[in-house]
């Protein structure tokens, strides 16, 4: 359970070129990830969110098939953090969500991800 000063979320993230670490668990090799623009990694994601928002999707089965984070085993579920335990830009993002809402596309060095809070 989050606390006062904790929240909790789950992401999609999509790594790309400019990704800080250009390898993940479903790109050991980051073959896919360096040849990624961030435009395109924030398409890709935009395609998710509208098929969420629409209903067509279900946040967790997306992330669980498609975020490059290793949370994608828990359906992109990142348990509860506080201030200062993630990067800034996914830390102010998270906190201005309603339980329940999922962000527009947030930056991170990273990659770029949708956030959806959850406590």
């Amino acid at each position: 359970m989050a606390s006062a000063n904790q929240v909790r979320a789950s992401h999609i993230l999509i790594k790309h070129e400019g990704s800080r670490r250009k390898a993940s668990w479903k790109d050991p090799e980051g073959r896919v990830i360096k040849n990624t623009t961030r435009d395109s990694a924030v398409s890709q994601l935009q395609l998710f969110r509208d098929d969420i928002v629409s209903g067509k999707a279900k946040f967790e089965d997306i992330a669980s098939r498609f975020s490059d984070c290793s949370s994608a085993k828990r359906g992109g579920d990142l348990g509860p953090f506080g201030q200062g335990q993630m990067q800034k830009p996914f830390e102010d993002a998270t906190f201005a969500l309603k339980v329940g809402e999922i962000s527009d596309i947030v930056d991170t060095d990273s990659g770029v991800h949708i956030i959806m809070r959850t406590g």
